[in-house]
């Protein structure tokens, strides 16, 4: 590819098959997708930054370094407002390194608890590195209340509290289409696949 050009092989830093696929379907056929698994990639790739940004850099310039081939990172937070938009970068680990959702929201709802404002919003930024090493940002921002307490059973994460502004239902209670309608990550991947498309012509 020339250095506008759009990657023949891009590669995803995820080791989740259903992500790849869904990322997949949305770049279209002309560009091979490698996830983790397809590199041999089995060590957990180190998560040290403070921010969103810098958490989906570290992410995609360990794989850069390492192939050289285009790639892309994605992190998530859900930023509160009440909070100093806790847990934001640490929105998976923020009960403990176990990851455990349930007692993530536990602890987010306990943190709320007879607070007045229960705004916040889920932030999805995504890192790209291109075969010239050139980084660049893509965003996306759902913006939303949370609930008093979990409703729904879909959805994973902070989803069964989470009240999509302009909505009456949680994203665990939307089906996996009418989420990525309006998600935050849907919103970051449609930016990102839209400079993909621009990078074609």
């Amino acid at each position: 590819m020339t250095e506008s050009g759009s990657p023949k092989t891009l590669v995803f830093a995820t080791g989740n098959t259903n992500k790849k696929e869904e990322i997949a379907a949305l770049i279209g056929s002309d560009v091979e997708l490698k996830d983790l698994r397809d590199l041999g990639v089995t060590e957990d790739i180190p998560e040290t930054g403070a921010t969103l940004h810098e958490n989906a850099c570290i992410k995609a310039q360990y794989l850069w370094d390492r192939f050289g081939l285009p790639v892309f990172a994605d992190d998530t937070g859900l930023e509160t407002t009440a909070l100093d938009n806790r847990p934001g970068v640490y929105s998976a680990r923020y009960a403990g390194p176990a990851k455990d959702p349930v007692a993530n929201m536990r602890k987010l709802l306990q943190e709320l608890k007879g607070l007045a404002d229960r705004s916040a919003q889920f932030r999805t930024v995504i890192a790209y590195i291109n075969s010239t090493g050139k980084l660049q940002y893509f965003e996306g921002i759902a913006k939303g209340q949370i609930l008093q307490e979990p409703t729904g059973a879909k959805g994973f994460g902070y989803d069964p509290i989470f009240l999509p502004e302009g909505h009456e239902r949680s994203f665990a209670q939307m089906s996996l289409k009418e989420k990525n309608g309006i998600s935050h990550r849907a919103k970051a991947f449609r930016s990102f696949i839209a400079f993909l498309e621009d990078q074609k012509s």
